[in-house]
């Protein structure tokens, strides 16, 4: 039996797909399609409430180049979802190609999802991604955070170099209400210092809201955050940025700003793990 050399064989890749569909029944969020393949995991934790929460779970441990994920998630007219993941993604070095991940939310009539991952930290020469698409109803409610950790600072680490594509676009019964492309490719380190980038933090996240309440919510969402970001409404949303030197000062600003978003009520448990 012959044997190739190493260099032969393509190394292994992480896929995964997860699909997640909501019903109102019995004035209560109800499970009416649900889909998992490979290492994408759903679990659906008891809330006592007639709100569902979802926790994603990448079984992978984290994604390199050429691991693939995609997440879907349809909350039906009156339902109400929040969608969180069970724990930092994590971007290792990449030897070759890109990760992606992709996620596609359809949000119906008084319908409500709050899209609540936790961080992703990149590691030095990681290559990442990812798409963010949304399409709301009308009376519809849509609540997004992304947090990215350039490296564990208390770790010690950096990202002195790799790839980082965020696109997102949400549509509002069709209509473009909101596009955004963040691109971060080759001195990533570099890059950073600029002052009309991230003056040397290496924590940031951007919060989104869009629903009849985003208005009414912007000076205590200004007042929550202070000077480690700002915000701003117009066109039916509410966007907020936010840059910190760790994540864990990152973190003390998101939960609270989070809570204020969501109308008083805490982060997922998990985010407190």
């Amino acid at each position: 039996m012959q044997h190739l050399p190493a260099e032969h064989y393509a190394p292994q890749r992480a896929r995964g797909s997860g699909r997640l569909v909501t019903k109102l029944f019995g004035g209560k969020t109800r499970l009416d399609e649900f889909f998992q393949e490979g290492c994408a995991k759903i679990r659906l934790p008891e809330t006592f409430s007639p709100e569902m929460e979802a926790i994603l779970i990448n079984t992978s441990g984290g994604l390199t180049g050429g691991d693939v994920i995609e997440w879907s998630v349809a909350a039906a007219d009156s339902t109400r979802v929040t969608v969180t993941t069970q724990a930092n993604e994590k971007i290792y070095k990449a030897a070759s190609d890109t990760a992606s991940v992709s996620t596609d939310i359809t949000v119906g009539d008084n319908a409500s999802v709050h899209w609540l991952p936790q961080e992703t930290i990149l590691f030095d020469q990681a290559s990442l991604s990812r798409r963010l698409d949304v399409d709301l109803a009308e009376s519809a409610e849509f609540l997004a955070v992304e947090a990215v950790l350039l490296g564990r600072k208390a770790m010690g680490e950096a990202v002195a170099n790799g790839f980082f594509r965020d696109r997102w676009r949400v549509r509002r019964n069709g209509r473009l209400i909101h596009a955004e492309e963040m691109r971060f490719e080759g001195e990533i380190e570099q890059m950073a210092q600029a002052a009309a980038v991230l003056s040397g933090q290496v924590a940031f996240a951007t919060l989104f809201h869009a629903g009849p309440l985003s208005e009414a919510m912007l000076p205590k969402l200004r007042e929550c955050l202070g000077n480690s970001g700002g915000a701003s409404y117009w066109n039916g949303k509410l966007i907020a940025r936010i840059a910190a030197p760790t994540g864990f000062d990152l973190r003390k600003i998101l939960v609270p700003a989070i809570s204020v978003l969501r109308n008083g009520a805490p982060v997922p448990k998990v985010w407190h793990i």
